[in-house]
């Protein structure tokens, strides 16, 4: 661990070894304000570097059976969960969220998604057909892609860089991995565990820096021939006209505006205690006065209620959880998707209107209903415009099932079947006898 005048200092991790950067960046800690970390600031000649380390890697990896990988996949999920605590700590610090969530929620996926997908890469089967009057037998085969470019978000660091590394190494491919710039550190603690793991050098290689310089590097290295990206709408559309010219392939998990639709059937001791976690779950405040110059009503939070906070923090990022009341369906508070504890509560009088006001936005991520109706709940779990609609609960995931957004909030699905088939190159073979 290097440290700078009790800086925590990373480095980019490329072709097994730790490498310094000519240039950082700093990176906060949310609770206090300060600088805590520098990160590296990454450009062409890291992502080249990481790149030519991938894809000297590539030929072994991908040779390995599906066993070999998973063995490995699953070593390295017991060495993340032996350091646990370690790493939540060090995720709360970074990202901002509670210690109890990072300990629960983010660390204990990051090590499922490894071990899910050590196992389901044992279990895929593939297509054969027969024509007998021609005399021939079809059948497809699947191989490893190449080099894979993965860009994680920064809200859920570890837990959405694994759910990218996982399925990738896990069908043969190597990766370059950018983590965002503002949550660096569990990324470069996992590093440290890959040769212990098992994983060979230039399989994983970690390029931190920004999207406009490293991120976008990446995207336009002409061996680099595919890319998995969760973050904004705006940066996916600067993705796919990077892409273009290379005719990459693109896996793209972009922004929400999810509805919570709470009928008066709803179990509202279920309801509101799972709807208040699902709404305060990250932290802005220029929404609130905008919804307050539009005319709405701030019903509890920012503007209305104080917060006092301990002399250590109070250049910290805090905010207290907003309630916004009497807002138009055209406002940007209903429109756009805040990254904040700010929730919007309308009211609606039908089962058609709800519909077509939780449709009416260019986003189709996520969705949840509550109901004691089951026929209500299917029937409007059917029409919602939504990749995913959870009733009558929230974030309960089967990783064997699809995941992604319809509209804005994305291209394709990730899952077993769907991480396979993104990761992996079909062709069908004719043998005629």
């Amino acid at each position: 661990m290097a440290q700078s005048k009790a800086l925590l200092v990373l480095e980019n991790f490329i072709a097994g070894k730790f490498v310094p950067c000519s240039s950082y960046i700093d990176s906060y800690n949310p609770s206090t304000g300060d600088v805590y970390c520098r990160v590296p600031d990454s450009g062409k000649e890291e992502v080249e570097a990481a790149v030519k380390a991938a894809k000297a890697a590539f030929p072994i990896w991908s040779s390995k059976s599906p066993l070999e990988r998973s063995q490995i996949l699953n070593k390295l999920a017991d060495l993340i969960e032996h350091d646990l605590e370690a790493f939540a700590e060090a995720e709360s610090k970074d990202q901002g969220k509670t210690i109890t969530f990072a300990r629960t929620v983010d660390i204990p996926r990051a090590v499922y998604n490894f071990r899910f997908f050590a196992s389901s890469i044992l279990h895929h089967t593939t297509e054969c057909t027969e024509m007998a009057t021609m005399g021939c037998v079809h059948y497809t085969s699947r191989a490893p892609v190449g080099v894979a470019g993965l860009i994680s978000p920064w809200n859920l660091p570890l837990y959405l860089l694994t759910w990218k590394i996982a399925p990738a190494i896990a069908c043969g491919n190597t990766v370059v991995a950018k983590p965002s710039e503002m949550t660096s550190v569990t990324a470069w603690m996992m590093c440290k565990l890959l040769e212990k793991a098992g994983v060979p050098h230039g399989v994983v290689n970690i390029v931190f820096g920004t999207g406009p310089k490293a991120g976008e590097a990446l995207v336009c290295h002409p061996d680099v021939l595919l890319i998995s990206f969760t973050g904004s709408t705006m940066t996916a559309q600067r993705i796919m006209e990077k892409s273009a010219p290379h005719c990459k392939r693109l896996s793209l998990e972009l922004g929400g505006k999810n509805p919570a639709i709470v009928f008066d059937d709803a179990d509202l001791s279920q309801c509101i205690p799972t709807t208040l976690r699902s709404s305060f779950a990250n932290q802005i405040r220029s929404y609130v006065k905008k919804a307050q110059a539009e005319g709405a009503r701030i019903l509890c939070g920012e503007g209305v209620d104080s917060l006092t906070l301990p002399p250590g923090n109070q250049k910290g990022y805090f905010m207290l959880p907003t309630v916004i009341a009497e807002v138009k369906d055209e406002s940007c508070c209903m429109q756009e998707e805040i990254f904040g504890p700010v929730t919007c509560v309308v009211a609606f009088d039908t089962e058609e209107e709800v519909i077509e006001r939780a449709n009416n936005v260019k986003y189709g991520l996520a969705a949840t209903v509550w109901s004691s109706n089951v026929g209500r709940v299917h029937r409007v779990a059917q029409k919602l415009q939504s990749g995913l609609v959870w009733t009558n609960c929230w974030l309960v995931r089967d990783l064997n099932l699809p995941f992604g957004g319809m509209k804005a909030s994305g291209i394709g699905r990730e899952g077993a079947k769907d991480s396979y088939e993104f990761f992996t190159e079909v062709k069908t073979i004719t043998i005629k006898h």
